[in-house]
Formats: C-alpha cells, sequence, structure tokens
C-alpha cells in the first residue's frame, strides 16, 4: 500500500498538482496579457514559475520555509478580507435561488433532470476535492520538523480544520456577493466577488488577478518543497528508483527527487488542459486517501505501531472514510473528461508490476 501510495503521488496526483497550480497562476494574469490563458505562451509561463520555486527549494529548505511563510500570509490576506466583506452580504438574496429554464441558445451549462440530486453533488464535490489535497503533505517534511510527534498531530488537525473553516467561509461570502447566474457563467475561470463590493469596484479584476496569482504561487511553492521527500524516503528503502536518495552535498536537500518531480510537472504542461489534468489528478488522489486509509486495519495488528494520537471509534472512522473516497472516485467519471481518469486509473494499475520487480531485487540483495 505504501509503495501504490507513492506511485500515485508521483505520477498522478503530487506531480500534476503542481502542473495545475502553475498552470493556474498563468491564467490568472490573462486580464494584464490575455495569451497567459490556454495558449503555448502561457504554458512557457507556467513552466518559468516552476523552475523558479524549483531553483528556490533546490538550494535550501529553510530558506524555501521563509518564502512559504511570505507567501502564505500574502494569499490568504485577500480571503481573509473576503470571508468578512461577505458577512455583510448574508441578506442579499444571492443565496436563495432557484434553477432556471434554459434557453437552448444559452451558453449557461444545462442541470440534466434525469440525474437525481444526489449524483450531482458527489460531481459537484469530486470536482473541488483537489483544493483540499495539500494539508496532508506536511507529513512529507517530519524528518526535518522539530518535535514532529506533537507538532505533525497539532498540525494536521489544525489544518484539516482551518482549511474547511475557510474554504466554507470564503464559498459562503462568494454566494453571497456575486448573483447565481454569474457564478454560473464563470464556470472554468475565476468569479470576481470583488467586483460587487463597492470599495474595490474599479480595480476588483486587476486586485482578484494579483491575489489569485500569489495563491496559486504559495501552493506550487508548497508542493515543490513537500512532495519530492516522499520519494526520497521510499527510494532509501531501496522501493523506488535509486536516484531519488541522492542528497546535495552541500544544500542537503533531495536535489535529483526535486529535479526530476518538477521536471515531469512541465512536461505534463504540454499534454492537456486543465480540465483534462484536474480529472487525471482527482481519481488519483481519492484513491490514494483510500489506500492510506485502508492501512489502518493492517497497521494496528503491527508491534512496532504505536501512535501518539488515536482516533476514536477508529474502525468506524476507518470505514466511513474508505467508503466517502470510493464514493467521490466514482463522482470524476461524471464531473471530468473521461480520457483523463481513465489514464489516472492506467497508471496507478501498473505500480503493481512495478512494486514486485522492487520487492525483489531487495529480496535479492539481502
Amino acid at each position: 500500500m505504501a509503495f501504490l501510495y507513492v506511485w500515485t503521488v508521483f505520477w498522478t496526483s503530487d506531480t500534476p498538482s503542481i502542473t495545475i497550480i502553475a498552470l493556474s497562476a498563468s491564467a490568472a494574469l490573462k486580464i494584464f496579457h490575455p495569451p497567459l490563458d490556454g495558449t503555448i505562451l502561457g504554458k512557457l509561463f507556467a513552466a518559468m514559475l516552476i523552475i523558479t520555486l524549483t531553483y528556490v527549494h533546490y538550494r535550501d529548505v529553510k530558506q524555501g520555509g521563509n518564502l512559504q511563510i511570505f507567501l502564505t500570509i500574502a494569499k490568504i490576506s485577500p480571503l481573509i478580507l473576503l470571508s468578512v466583506a461577505g458577512l455583510f452580504y448574508l441578506n442579499s438574496g444571492n443565496l436563495h435561488s432557484t434553477l432556471p429554464i434554459v434557453d437552448p441558445q444559452s451558453t449557461l451549462p444545462i442541470v440534466d433532470p434525469q440525474r437525481g440530486i444526489w449524483t450531482l453533488l458527489v460531481a459537484g464535490v469530486a470536482a473541488t476535492t483537489w483544493s483540499y489535497a495539500g494539508f496532508p503533505n506536511v507529513l512529507y517534511m517530519a524528518g526535518e520538523i522539530k518535535n514532529p510527534q506533537r507538532n505533525l498531530p497539532r498540525a494536521l488537525i489544525g489544518s484539516a480544520l482551518g482549511i474547511t473553516l475557510a474554504y466554507t467561509l470564503i464559498a459562503l461570502a462568494t454566494s453571497a456577493i456575486v448573483p447565481h447566474d454569474k457564478l454560473l457563467e464563470s464556470s472554468g475561470s475565476f468569479a470576481n466577488p470583488f467586483q460587487y463590493l463597492p470599495f474595490f469596484a474599479k480595480f476588483a479584476a486587476p486586485f482578484l488577478a494579483i491575489a489569485a496569482f500569489i495563491s496559486m504561487i504559495g501552493a506550487a511553492s508548497a508542493c515543490i518543497m513537500v512532495q519530492p521527500r516522499i520519494q526520497y524516503a521510499i527510494a532509501r528503502d531501496g522501493l523506488f528508483f535509486s536516484t531519488f536518495k541522492h542528497v546535495h552535498p552541500r544544500f542537503h536537500t533531495p536535489d535529483y527527487s526535486i529535479l526530476l518531480q518538477s521536471g515531469l510537472a512541465i512536461m505534463l504542461l504540454f499534454v492537456g488542459n486543465i480540465e483534462q489534468l484536474l480529472g487525471y489528478f482527482t481519481l488519483s488522489y481519492l484513491l490514494q486517501n483510500a489506500l492510506v486509509y485502508a492501512a489502518f486495519f493492517k497497521l494496528r495488528k503491527c508491534d512496532d505501531y504505536r501512535p501518539t494520537y488515536h482516533a476514536p471509534i477508529w474502525w468506524l472512522m476507518v470505514f466511513l472514510a474508505i467508503a466517502t473516497q470510493l464514493y467521490l472516485a466514482y463522482g470524476t467519471f461524471i464531473a471530468y473528461p473521461i480520457g483523463g481518469v481513465l489514464s489516472a486509473a492506467i497508471l496507478i494499475g501498473s505500480g503493481l508490476p512495478i512494486y514486485f520487480y522492487f520487492k525483489q531485487r531487495l529480496t535479492n540483495s539481502n
């Protein structure tokens, strides 16, 4: 399960997340230069962003950490502002909307009346899962964190609650401020609630563009910083390509792992658009979560499994967690182009023979 998790995150979730975020960062600046969205120029600009952030994290983990703190503060500030502003618009009427009868000539998405509310709901939730995907990645840095037994549970529980609260408030504020039909029209791009706020109306578009760009840069920086550590860790155990366990003699970073992951992320820029990549990413992310949760049944039987935090009614929580991930995985086939989803499924399945290859090689060496 551990190998399949790493195989999945490298090929189909963690690495593509860098690609998706870099493309989104480029698209966010289209107001200043329209060709940055969906063109080869936009992809080249996204590649430049990945290279720049890779250089920072390649050279120094402390310098990369300081950059991450700065970007985090910069990206959450406008979101906090939006959440507070949304409280004054709760009675705007925008939160109470019915599905309109859509004109055949309209460009708005049409809701299929044959699909039930639960089908629509699971598709909608699956389509936004990737936005929550980053918070467990702090675990990849466990070997470089002070007092991980104390700090990691606090970080995980605190970030899960904080992210859920923040996203809920942001979604609520946006829905309260922006008319429902305008939200539908923004499908595939950013909805701009600031243009409906009197103080920001005149410069709402560039303000949102810069805020979104900073947010995406912060997310991409975090991915490039933490994600190569998991390939490095499993390579040290002899169950992944040995190149990934190399450590830079001067900077003390997993340099080859960082470079290879960023290199693959850049390659993915030129093989699909954001919608295809999101479907490719989301299925894999949900299935890798199911692998993590299923591992609890095995871990609790191991003599050396001594966690510092014990979840209450763990078996029920694990069962519900696995069931939720599998149900949302079904939702990806509704929400995204089938090509990207099937590509992820095939790549995940290819990990089994690769695992047995590494396992046999490790056995022979011992």
